[in-house]
């Protein structure tokens, strides 16, 4: 069975654009991978505001996956350009391996589901590098769209 994900980042886009991105693709459930989620600059992806829009914009679920969320020091070391991308992620990836996501998370979640995270495109952001990770892991049993 081929289980349909997606990603998308909210920076750059508008609420209007954000919610139709996520109706369009008939997402389910909105997975939220950011490590903070709660002080965003754009107030629509604030984690609360985000279960009620998600719910009553485009009637799918929110839930947090900070199993998925890279660790703070990580992310600071990368933010403040001590970590360059690519050993970014390989750090990122072996985090996710020494989480065994592959084994704790159920496959099931993610069918129709959209990954979250802050940054625009997915070029340079763990939310591409996670589902990379867990379609390997899985047997290359997703298909996988980014919402741009």
């Amino acid at each position: 069975m081929m289980i349909r994900v997606a990603t998308i980042g909210f920076t750059a886009k508008s609420a209007e654009r954000f919610f139709m991105l996520l109706r369009n693709a008939s997402v389910k459930t909105l997975l939220d991978v950011r490590l903070n989620n709660s002080s965003q600059l754009a107030g629509f992806a604030k984690k609360d505001d985000l279960r009620f829009f998600v719910s009553e914009l485009v009637g799918a679920q929110y839930q947090e996956l900070g199993e998925l969320a890279p660790e703070a020091s990580m992310l600071k070391r990368y933010r403040e350009k001590e970590l360059d991308w690519t050993t970014y992620a390989s750090a990122y990836c072996e985090l996710l391996a020494r989480r065994r996501v592959e084994s704790n998370l159920d496959e099931a979640l993610f069918d129709r589901a959209c990954l979250l995270c802050s940054e625009h495109l997915p070029h340079h952001c763990h939310r591409r590098l996670a589902v990379e990770y867990l379609n390997e892991a899985w047997g290359q049993r997703m298909e996988v769209v980014h919402l741009v």
